[in-house]
């Protein structure tokens, strides 16, 4: 494990007792007109899984619900061949709360810097987790 830029990121070994790397990451102040486009979704998934080289499986699943306008926003599922991309995009905050696992390596902060870009938010939190 070494610490890079303030946040723990975990060097990815091949052993017996290593898992899997889960990401969280927290985006505020984004663009409400792309969170609220499913297309926009979907297209950042596409892009975001060829930029950590990641299989998708099957469709990327986009739904809108809510009823409470706290959590009222878009939720998304992408299985991927490594396990699973999620976030729920919640409107009446401008925030994002994308999930990265994967059993594959991959850069949590390269993935939450473009996720930041794409969705043209202002600041994110990043969590890092190695899975045993």
């Amino acid at each position: 494990m070494f610490v890079k830029k303030g946040i723990v990121a975990i060097k990815m070994e091949s052993t017996p007792k290593y898992w899997g790397l889960s990401s969280c990451i927290d985006l505020y102040e984004c663009d409400l007109a792309l969170m609220k486009d499913a297309e926009a979704i979907r297209e950042f998934v596409r892009i975001l899984c060829d930029r950590i080289k990641m299989k998708r499986f099957g469709d990327t699943q986009v739904v809108h619900f809510g009823e409470d306008p706290r959590v009222n926003g878009f939720s998304m599922t992408q299985l991927i061949e490594t396990s699973l991309i999620s976030a729920h995009f919640a409107e009446a905050t401008s925030a994002i709360y994308l999930d990265v696992f994967s059993c594959a390596p991959y850069d949590p902060e390269d993935t939450a810097k473009f996720a930041l870009d794409y969705f043209k938010g202002k600041r994110y939190n990043l969590s890092v987790t190695e899975r045993k």
